[in-house]
């Protein structure tokens, strides 16, 4: 790795007050050099399959709005997926949404397991820090993993502005569902357009089921934050929804749901 190289992680606003953590596992679609783009052209490399488009610019200034310590990632989803466990099969994918990652094809478990080292470990490592950190003051933080989802998957149009994923821990996601479904324009998905109860939450998982944290995924429709405007606008309105949900039901206690 060189210093013009991503650093797999990056933390901002660490020391910010309020009784929660922000995560963003999908933050970057940034690629070390030695990795020549994993074969793949700019244009590839700027769609879906390499980052949540939107993601680390709401969870940035959702940061700064609320007064929260943000952990995102440095690098991007095709090298591995940090919202993954190390041995599920699409942690590193040869195929992301019909595109064949030619980088990704054929590699051995050394190389494997040096890109967990690289990126997945130091990721993980780093929300669990500012997590313990936290909780040195708070019993129970708050978790909130920020995505984004595209606008059309195999030809559905989806519906949803934003979508609330989560399992057993109903804590933050039915608040987040009510106050966010108070606005008629927004269309809120439950557990849409992806389902927190298959696996896709790897992070909220280690991270805040397992501890009895509160925690939730929000997804945010790509097309409602790939400008600085519409990210700031969404930015505002978590931001607000978020701050009811402390004031109401926090400060919350250990609850384990799982498993």
């Amino acid at each position: 790795m060189t210093d013009a190289d991503p650093s797999p992680v990056a933390i901002r606003n660490a020391e910010g007050k309020a009784p929660l953590v922000l995560v963003c596992d999908h933050a970057s679609r940034a690629l070390p050099a030695e990795y020549a783009g994993l074969g793949l052209d700019e244009t590839e490399l700027r769609r879906h399959i390499a980052w949540d488009i939107g993601a680390a610019d709401v969870a940035t200034r959702l940061s700064g709005l609320i007064d929260a310590p943000v952990v995102l990632s440095g690098a991007s989803r095709l090298l591995v997926d940090c919202n993954r466990a190390t041995d599920d099969p699409t942690f590193i994918c040869q195929v992301s949404d019909g595109t064949v990652v030619p980088g990704n094809r054929g590699i051995d478990g050394t190389e494997v397991a040096r890109r967990i080292a690289r990126f997945h470990r130091p990721y993980h490592e780093a929300i669990a820090a500012v997590v313990g950190a936290k909780r040195a003051k708070v019993a129970a933080p708050a978790l909130f993993s920020i995505h984004s989802f595209t606008p059309v998957m195999r030809s559905f149009e989806r519906p949803w502005h934003v979508g609330i994923l989560w399992d057993k821990d109903a804590r933050l996601a039915k608040p987040l569902l009510a106050m966010l479904a108070e606005d008629p324009a927004i269309t809120v998905g439950d557990n849409e357009p992806y389902s927190g109860r298959s696996h896709v939450g790897y992070t909220m998982m280690r991270h805040g089921a397992e501890a009895g944290l509160p925690h939730v995924l929000i997804e945010l429709r790509q097309d409602l934050v790939d400008t600085h405007r519409g990210a700031e606008l969404w930015a505002e309105r978590l931001a607000g929804v978020i701050t009811r949900i402390l004031a109401r039901f926090g400060p919350f206690q250990l609850e384990r749901h799982w498993p």
